[in-house]
């Protein structure tokens, strides 16, 4: 078995809630050995985005940081600055997702810290980056989500309040988009043995989001405008209702549109000039749903999914979050994970989306307790234990 892609890889997350955390995850999942510092008073703030709690621990918080150990460090004292410093100097990659000046008042900016550690990638993961007219604005996914044109394009339609994706994506791919950055300047370092900057951003991460929006607004002048379910540029690409709940039907090329209509037994239906051709179908979208609508009204939704399954039509189901927590393909897919956590036994969370084949499996990492490697850490940089219990009695660590 080959080591896990990023395994010697050092990491130091100094990020919180959620874009940070993610990266640091990711790159921890992929062998890197990630050194998450939180502050002394109540550590990353999503240990306290309750409810829900898991006998006492925030759920949120559990999720977003498997596989990496826990410091907690006073960064406002001279000797916790310097020991986060000392870490750098050691370190191949640094996360932060910090207002903009927070580690420049630190004394840790990228400048001050490539003169000790040439080699240190500096990921910075901002509200809209660090550089243009908004660079020193802060950022909230929900906020990205709208200035990144997301939520214009959200929802059933204009005559509608604006409506958010359900999920935090922006958050979520800026943590995605700095794994990818991080990783890619790993890579580079093993050639030229230095370091550099990467920096994305909530706002940029809303933005790729909208390529096919974007090529339509480039192309036209006209902006697109919200859809409910259904595709820019392809139709039927959408949910219909059926006799006793909702399906997505993917029928997006015109091989797809005539199997479907072989299911739905209404060949005529391509001979009618409104649906003949894909552009002829985006012109009269409004109509077609009507017509299919009233077929898939007539049989159940797994009636229909059998059938397109059998045809060959892409389709599937609309699951609640708990359904997919319990589908037979994501479990197969490893998708949900269990660990042994210190104090609450085991506990589960999502996996990792992307696949290693060949490569060594890794044992699990649970999300650290508040502190819980702050020893350990200390003794690797070559602190003594008296030293160490000093640095506790002082408030300068947390450590359990």
């Amino acid at each position: 078995m080959q080591p896990r892609p990023l395994s010697g890889m050092r990491v130091i997350e100094l990020a919180h809630i959620m874009a940070g955390p993610l990266c640091g995850m990711m790159l921890a999942d992929m062998g890197a050995d990630v050194i998450k510092v939180e502050k002394i008073d109540g550590g990353d703030d999503s240990r306290r985005m309750v409810p829900p709690k898991v006998d006492g621990e925030s759920a949120a918080f559990l999720m977003m940081n498997r596989n990496k150990r826990g410091v907690a460090l006073d960064l406002k004292s001279e000797k916790g600055k310097e020991i986060l410093t000392e870490l750098l100097e050691h370190a191949d990659c640094v996360i932060e997702n910090f207002r903009h000046d927070t580690m420049q008042r630190l004394g840790l900016s990228f400048e001050n810290l490539k003169a000790i550690n040439p080699g240190l990638i500096y990921v910075e993961i901002s509200g809209y980056g660090r550089t243009g007219p908004y660079r020193e604005r802060a950022g909230f996914d929900l906020v990205a989500q709208g200035a990144s044109g997301l939520m214009s394009i959200t929802g059933p339609g204009r005559e509608n309040a604006p409506v958010k994706v359900g999920a935090p994506v922006t958050d979520i791919t800026a943590g995605i988009l700095a794994a990818m950055g991080a990783a890619a300047a790993y890579s580079g370092k093993q050639k030229t043995g230095l370091g550099t900057r990467v920096d994305t951003s909530l706002f940029e991460a809303g933005i790729i989001h909208t390529y096919w929006q974007s090529a339509i607004a480039l192309a036209t002048g006209d902006s697109p405008e919200a859809l409910g379910s259904a595709h820019p540029l392809n139709a039927p690409y959408q949910a219909f209702p059926t006799a006793d709940g909702y399906i997505n039907i993917g029928a997006a090329n015109q091989r797809n549109w005539l199997r479907l209509l072989d299911v739905i037994q209404a060949p005529g239906l391509n001979d009618d000039p409104r649906f003949r051709t894909n552009a002829n179908r985006m012109a009269h979208l409004d109509e077609l749903v009507d017509v299919l609508n009233g077929y898939f009204r007539k049989k159940t939704s797994d009636r229909w999914l059998d059938e397109l399954d059998k045809a060959g039509v892409p389709a599937g189901p609309i699951l609640s979050i708990g359904e997919m927590l319990g589908h037979p393909q994501a479990l197969a897919r490893d998708m949900i994970v269990e660990t042994e956590h210190e104090r609450l036994g085991a506990i589960k969370g999502l996996g990792m989306a992307v696949k290693f084949h060949g490569a060594e499996s890794i044992d699990s990492r649970p999300p650290p307790v508040h502190g819980q490697h702050s020893t350990a850490v200390l003794l690797e940089l070559g602190y003594s234990d008296s030293q160490i219990q000093e640095l506790y009695a002082t408030g300068v660590i947390h450590t359990v």
